[in-house]
Formats: structure tokens, sequence, C-alpha cells
């Protein structure tokens, strides 16, 4: 496991402390202390008849929600350190909140994708429905990114809900899947936008100073 805390990997061997039942089923508290950093990471469980072996492992699979209380952490992966900190801000956001209200996180991570493409890749200023239909016209992504982001628009079902792309920053009913699929959209362009060219820049800067050192002249 990565510790939430400090992101460093670890064995993670948690144990549990049984919190009660309700009509929900039964809550455990699952919990371990990270090695490196030495903080606490304490994670909520529900489901049916959940119990677990004298060794301190669950034996019971039947588990229904399990999330992390603290610290307040999200499965998403971590958003890369090139991306600026304008549209990281609503990602990041969008990550944490989606376990309690995957409505908030859409209208966030809904927000994100338009910021992203007028000021990244430089739509023209509409509603997000056609800011989407431009950026997949100009031909500038990979048919890869060029597939989900036209199912934003789909799963979203922005033809009944035009609200949703007309005023992205609502809170609004989402569809199954809707809040998720935002998410892997924004991932993808952080890495096609930021991620992927600071690498080939980095790689190109090495490159350089190998023929420096060889007397020839840079790349270009």
């Amino acid at each position: 496991m990565k510790c939430p805390h400090c992101r460093v990997e670890f064995h993670y061997k948690p144990n549990f402390i049984n919190i009660g039942h309700d009509s929900d089923g039964d809550w455990v508290l699952e919990h371990a202390k990270c090695p490196a950093c030495n903080k606490i990471v304490l994670l909520l469980i529900n489901g049916e008849d959940v119990y677990w072996h004298e060794t301190g492992s669950i034996i019971n699979k039947n588990i229904k929600k399990r999330f992390f209380v603290y610290p307040k952490s999200s499965s998403r992966p971590l958003c890369p350190t090139e991306v600026e900190k304008r549209f990281a801000e609503d990602y990041v956001e969008a990550c944490l909140v989606i376990a309690d209200s995957p409505k908030a996180s859409a209208a966030l991570s809904r927000r994100c994708l338009q910021n992203i493409l007028r000021e990244v890749a430089g739509v023209k200023h509409s509603n997000l429905s056609k800011e989407i239909q431009e950026v997949i016209d100009s031909k500038a992504l990979p048919s890869y990114i060029v597939e989900i982001i036209d199912a934003v628009r789909n799963i979203g079902n922005f033809a009944a809900h035009p609200i949703k792309s007309e005023k992205t920053g609502e809170i609004l009913p989402v569809e199954p899947g809707e809040a998720e699929l935002n998410l892997d959209v924004i991932e993808s362009l952080f890495d096609f936008y930021f991620v992927q060219p600071a690498i080939i820049k980095k790689k190109k800067a090495a490159l350089n100073e190998k023929l420096k050192e060889a007397g020839k002249n840079p790349m270009k």
C-alpha cells in the first residue's frame, strides 16, 4: 500500500476494531501505522456479517463499503506535479468528494474539464458539449482520449440535461459512472497536455547536454 500521508510504499497489515451493527450492516474500523512517517491510517468498513480471523484478517468478503476516514483520501491517482494549480485544485477536490457526493464531484470535474479545453486546448468559449466537439474535430487528441471525452456527453446525457453543458459547476443529478468517467477523462488530458510534454522536454534537455559535450549543435 502507498501511504496516503507520505506516499511511501509499505507492507499494509491492518488491524480491525468492531464498531457495531445497524440497519446497514456491520461497521468495522480498519487501522494501520505507516513505518515511514509513523502516522495512522484509518478506514471504515461496512458489510453484512463482517468478521475476522484471530490473525486479524477479515475472512468475510461481503463488504459493501470501504473508505478512508483519516487522512481524507481518494483511490484515484495522485495529481501529477506537472499540472498547473488552477486545474489540479478542482481535480483533487473532485476525487476527495466522489464517495460522499458524486453530484458534487461531477460538477467540479465538468468545470475542470471545461477550463482545460478553454485554457490549454484553446477551444472557443461556448457550452461544454460544443467545446468537446471542437477539440474532437481538431484532430489534436489521440483516438483513445477522443473516445472517452465523447462518452462524457453520452453518459452524462447532455441532450436531455443541457444545463450540465451550459452551467458546468451546477450540482445536478448524475448518471451511474458519470462522475468516475469525468475523472478518467481529466487524468488522460493531464497526461497528454502536461506530463508527456514535460517528459519530452527533460529528455530533450538531457540529449542537448550530451550534444554540447560532444561539440555538436543542440536540437531545436
